[in-house]
C-alpha cells in the first residue's frame, strides 16, 4: 500500500506542498513520486528508519537539493524554479536546528544568537541585545548569555542553537534529528519547547526524527517514510491505526527486528555484494 500524505486542507492553508516528487542520488532512488502537504501553523513529524531520506527531504524543502521530477512549493514559491534572490529571501524565513547544533565555539551563547541578526538585518546593537535576551528567555537560557558553548550541557547547547534558529522570527522551522544524543530529561524539555514555540510564535514546524513515541506526542501530523515512499500519514492516532494494513509501518512503529524493512535491507545489501548497485 502506498500512502499519500497530501492533506485535505485548502492550498492556501499549506506551508509546504510536495507534488509527485522523485529524487535519486546516483543509481539509488531515495523518493518515488511522494505527495506531502504540510499544514500552516502545525507540527509535522517525519519518521522513518535511518537512511530513508528524512534529512534529504529537509534539504529539498530548503532548496539545497533539487528533485529529479515533481515539485516542492513553499508558501507559494516553487523552490526548484526559484531564482537566487527569491530562494535567498525564502531561506531567511526558515529556521533550522541542526542535529549537532552547529554553534560557533569561539562565540558566547549571546553572540551566537546575535549572529544572524547582525548578518541579515540593520538593527542597532541595543535592539539586537534586547532580541537576544528575549530569544534566550524563550528557551530558558537567559542566564547563559555570556557562556561559551563548551561550558554548556548537551541539552543546553541544543536549546542555545534553537534560540539562534528563531532569532529572525522564521515562518517555517526545520528540525533535523533534534533529540539525537539527548538524555530523557533534555529530550522532554526540547519536546515541550518545540510545541510551545510553534504555538506561541505561529510557526510551521517540520521535525525529522526516529524517536517515535516522543515525537508523536507533540505532532499534529505524522509522516512515515521507508523504501522511497510514504508508508503512513495522518494524525498520530490515524497512523497507529494504519499499522493493521501496512506491515512495514507496524515493524517500524513497534521496533520489531523481523519484517519487510529488515528484508529490504538484506536484499539491498545482497544486491551491492553482487554488483547490482544496491537499488532500493
Amino acid at each position: 500500500m502506498t500512502v499519500s500524505a497530501a492533506t485535505t486542507s485548502p492550498v492556501d492553508e499549506l506551508m509546504v506542498r510536495i507534488e509527485r516528487l522523485s529524487f535519486s542520488r546516483g543509481q539509488q532512488a531515495i523518493f518515488r513520486e511522494i505527495e506531502l502537504g504540510v499544514p500552516r501553523g502545525r507540527v509535522t513529524v517525519v519518521l522513518g528508519p535511518s537512511g530513508t531520506g528524512k534529512t534529504t527531504l529537509l534539504r529539498l524543502i530548503g532548496g539545497q537539493e533539487r528533485p529529479s521530477t515533481g515539485r516542492v512549493v513553499v508558501d507559494g514559491l516553487d523552490v526548484d524554479r526559484a531564482g537566487r534572490r527569491a530562494l535567498y529571501a525564502l531561506r531567511r524565513r526558515m529556521g533550522v536546528l541542526f542535529q549537532n547544533g552547529a554553534l560557533f565555539t569561539d562565540l558566547s551563547v549571546g553572540e551566537n544568537v546575535a549572529f544572524p541578526l547582525r548578518e541579515h538585518s540593520r538593527l542597532d546593537e541595543e535592539l539586537i541585545e534586547r532580541i537576544v535576551l528575549f530569544k534566550l528567555e524563550a528557551v530558558g537560557l537567559r542566564s547563559a548569555r555570556d557562556k561559551r558553548p563548551a561550558e554548556l550541557s548537551g541539552g543546553m547547547a541544543r536549546r542555545a542553537a534553537l534560540a539562534r534558529a528563531i532569532a529572525l522570527d522564521p515562518d517555517l522551522m526545520l528540525y533535523d534529528e533534534p533529540f539525537a544524543g539527548q538524555d530523557p530529561v533534555s529530550m522532554g524539555v526540547l519536546l515541550r519547547l518545540i510545541r510551545r514555540l510553534n504555538d506561541a510564535l505561529g510557526l510551521t514546524s517540520i521535525v525529522v526524527t526516529h524517536d517515535v513515541q516522543e515525537a508523536m506526542s507533540i505532532a499534529d501530523q505524522v509522516v512515515v517514510l521507508a523504501g522511497g515512499r510514504i508508508i503512513g500519514a495522518g494524525t498520530p492516532d490515524e497512523v497507529l491505526a494504519q499499522k493493521e494494513t501496512e506491515p512495514a509501518l507496524a515493524q517500524f512503529l513497534d521496533g520489531s527486528a523481523e519484517g519487510p524493512l529488515t528484508r529490504r535491507k538484506e536484499n539491498a545489501s545482497m544486491g551491492e555484494d553482487l554488483g547490482l548497485g544496491g537499488r532500493s
